[in-house]
Formats: structure tokens, sequence, C-alpha cells
């Protein structure tokens, strides 16, 4: 049986895409990229804005039109949008076979079963992890689900619960699968990676999976993808200043710099605070980039509030900001807000953020050129084309790519020096020298170690 997949959403989602297809394929299901070979479908839907449920209802109104056109038997829809409105999904889009939550996705396999779309009992298990995208030397490894933070305007615990890590043994197993499948660079993410291993009271923390992970793996570059600056210790910070195969780079997600803004959207740093703590990162971490998110035109937000956001954005000097308009979310705090910012006045005020923005990364990105750096190819180059790769500083798929004229294979970590800057968040290196990661299964004996089932990685658990 031929299964497509369609993934929306973070990055946390591809992770559970490719568990599923693991899952799946235990149980007979062969997956394929061409949905119109696929004979079951699967949307795992995104909810966090409006817009990203509009792709999510698109995506299944065209998975589903594959059942008229196509050989598609049957469409299910599951995840984060599903959680929040399956009723309502169920009544207005009768086409789909299957609604699932994230809180009953352990039901996917036996209403496939009951359907006949997959085998009646497991065969040979694939492994916990099946990758579905382009590039399969970059990969991301979820630490813990949920999120216990009561941000005013967000739903995610309402669609995922609250925060659940995932014990350290099961992730450091995990990490070395995809060091077996080819990993070079992954990418820890969580709601709150800071947040890791609280929940569990054994003294594991961030700093201690970090160290673990550099001890049992031979992963070139571990990129830590969203952090509250509430829970970066100093103790983190040394761990990353001292290893160079964690990159020095954040994702650290602000919101706002009004402190009447903060206040309204119930987070938990203020601008003076977040001011010093992003002084005490450069600090200690020289190179250090910082990428963030703000919302524009949140409820009560005020011309003042705005300047004085801007103002902050030209005083703090991140790197990259990715911004977007307030929306209201259904049962969140901020819903029951009046509304009262006009949609020309957010669609404005993000206009001037983004321009104000891209100024301020460019001034940033300039003072790249002339560096030489690591650069990991994505892309190979040829006689006709140049290679793909991206810097330290440039997370895969949100910070652009650096050009290189050289013709090393995907997953070589190139020697460059940085030339230029190009179409604003591009970059052209020149290449000094190549470093070639030798195959995973040879890097270091692995006799001693085994790559068990991971509990936490099963339907019935992961999605919980």
């Amino acid at each position: 049986m031929k299964i497509g997949f369609i993934t929306l959403g973070c990055d946390k989602n591809t992770v559970d895409t490719e568990r599923y297809l693991a899952q799946l394929a235990a149980y007979g299901g062969e997956h394929t990229d061409d949905l119109a070979l696929a004979e079951v479908i699967i949307v795992n839907t995104c909810g966090f804005i409006d817009a990203a449920k509009r792709e999510s209802i698109d995506a299944i109104l065209e998975a589903s039109r594959h059942k008229v056109d196509g050989v598609c038997q049957a469409v299910v829809a599951l995840g984060c949008m599903v959680q929040r409105h399956k009723d309502e999904l169920a009544e207005s889009i009768p086409e789909v076979d299957l609604f699932l939550g994230t809180t009953d996705v352990d039901q996917l396999i036996p209403q496939l079963q009951q359907r006949g779309l997959v085998h009646a009992a497991p065969m040979m298990h694939p492994g916990e992890r099946i990758f579905s995208g382009d590039t399969p030397h970059v990969r991301y490894l979820k630490v813990s689900e949920g999120c216990d933070h009561g941000c005013a305007f967000c739903a995610i615990p309402l669609m995922r619960g609250k925060h659940r890590s995932f014990a350290l043994a099961d992730v450091i197993r995990e990490a070395q699968l995809l060091e077996l499948q080819g990993a070079r660079e992954v990418n820890l993410v969580a709601q709150d990676l800071a947040l890791y291993g609280r929940d569990r009271r054994d003294g594991t923390t961030l700093p201690e999976l970090l160290e673990s992970l550099l001890r049992e793996t031979d992963i070139p570059w571990f990129r830590n993808l969203y952090l509250y600056n509430a829970g970066i210790t100093p103790r983190f910070l040394d761990v990353v200043a001292n290893n160079p195969r964690i990159l020095p780079y954040l994702d650290m997600p602000v919101q706002h710099g009004s402190d009447a803004v903060l206040t309204r959207m119930r987070r938990p740093e203020r601008r003076k605070t977040i001011v010093e703590k992003v002084a005490r990162f450069r600090s200690v971490v020289p190179d250090l980039t910082i990428r963030t998110t703000c919302i524009v035109g949140f409820p009560g937000e005020t011309d003042d509030d705005f300047e004085i956001l801007l103002d902050f954005l030209q005083e703090m000097q991140f790197d990259r900001v990715g911004a977007f308009t307030y929306s209201a979310q259904e049962g969140t705090v901020a819903a029951e807000m009046i509304d009262d910012v006009p949609d020309e006045v957010k669609h404005e005020r993000l206009d001037r953020l983004l321009q104000l923005q891209a100024s301020i990364t460019a001034e940033r990105y300039e003072r790249h050129i002339g560096r030489t750096v690591s650069l990991l190819v994505d892309r190979a180059g040829d006689e006709d084309e140049l290679a793909v790769a991206r810097a330290p500083w440039q997370a895969d798929d949100i910070d652009g790519v650096t050009y290189l004229d050289t013709e090393a294979p995907v997953g070589a970590l190139v020697q460059a020096t940085i030339t230029d800057v190009i179409d604003d968040y591009d970059f052209e290196a020149t290449p000094t020298g190549i470093v070639l990661l030798p195959p995973a299964l040879v890097q270091r004996e692995r006799a001693s170690r085994s790559l068990p089932l991971m509990a936490s990685s099963s339907i019935g658990s992961f999605g919980r």
C-alpha cells in the first residue's frame, strides 16, 4: 500500500511525519512522494495561526480530489488543527475518511487495518524514522512535547498539552539512528528547548543533553532551535561557547519590545531583562547569531508601543527577525480581548518592521565578508552550477544559502571565505579547502551500541 504524506507547519511536525512513516512501514506501507500514486494520503495539519489553518484545509481538499482523480482509497487528516477543530472539519469535509487529533493518533494503524489498507500484523520494523524531505543530511530531533508557557496568544498548549521531556537515553538513541542514516546537521526542536529535562527531575537539563550528544555521536553540526531566553543558563552558554560542533545560533522568540504589550501577551520577559541577557549571551559567545520573532497588532498595541518595538529592534541588532500580524486563536486568553488594531494598520506596521529589519540584517551580514568559515554543502555543484551550502548562521530553509564554486558532494564540510552578500540574505564564497565527512557507519566502532525501539516514539505515545 503506497502512502502519501502532506506535512505542514513546524519542524516538529516533520519529525512526527517521519515517525508515522516508520510505523506504517512496519505494517506494509510504502512511502511515495507522488500523491497521484498514493492509495492513502495523510495530511499532518498545523493550527498555529489562521493562515496555517487555511493552508491545512487547502491541503486536505487537494488530497480529497485524488479520491476522484487518482487511485487514492482513503484520506486521513491528523495533527494540531484536527485536535482543535475535529467535529467541524468532519462536518464540512465529509470526503475525509479519518480525523485524528494529537491525542488519538494511536488509532491510525488500527483504523487503517480495519479498512484493509495496511497489514493486520507488523513485519520487520525499518527503524524509528523514515526520511521524508529533500536533504537527508539535515535532520530534526524533537526532544520534548507540549508547552507549559501561558502566552495569551498561543494555542499550542491546547493542541499539544503540557511540556513533557523525552528520556535522555531515547533522545541519544534517536540521534545515533539519524547519524547512521547520514545526518550531518541535527536541529534540536521543541516548544522551548531550554526547559528540556526539568520535568523529569533526574538532574538532566539541556546542557547535559548537548554534552551527551557530543560524546555519543560524531554528528558535526548541532543547532538549537526555539529557546525562551528566560531558561538560557550560564552553563548552557558555556557548552555552546566551548564546543564548535554546537553552532553559535539561537532561535529565541521575544514577540515584542514594549513592556505594556509583553504584559498583555503574558510573556515572562520584559525589555530591560531581554537587553541585559542578550548582551551577556553575546559576551560569552562572541560569534552568536540570534534569530527572533515578533507579533504586530496585538490587542491594545498603540502607535507608541509599535515605535518602542522598532526602537527595541534597532537597539538589539538581531541577525534575523520573523514577524507576523496578530490573529485571534479560539480558546486563548487573547481571543477574549478586543481586537482593536485594524487589519490595514497591522499590515502597515508589519511592512515597516520588515523594512527596518532588512536594513539591520544587511548591516549584520556585511560583517561576514572576508571571514573564513566551514560551510555545509546542501546541493552539489558541477560544471554548470555553483554548489549550494550554508554557513553556521544559516539555518535550513529560513536563513538563506551560500553559493560556492566547488564540486564538493552533499554533506561535505567546506572551508571557504565569504566574498559577497547577494539577494539580501544569500552569500557567495570561495573554497579554501574541503573536509569530507567519512561515512557514518565507519566513523567509530559501534559494536557496543544498539538502537532499540524507543518507547517515547511509538505512535501511541510520542503524539500525546
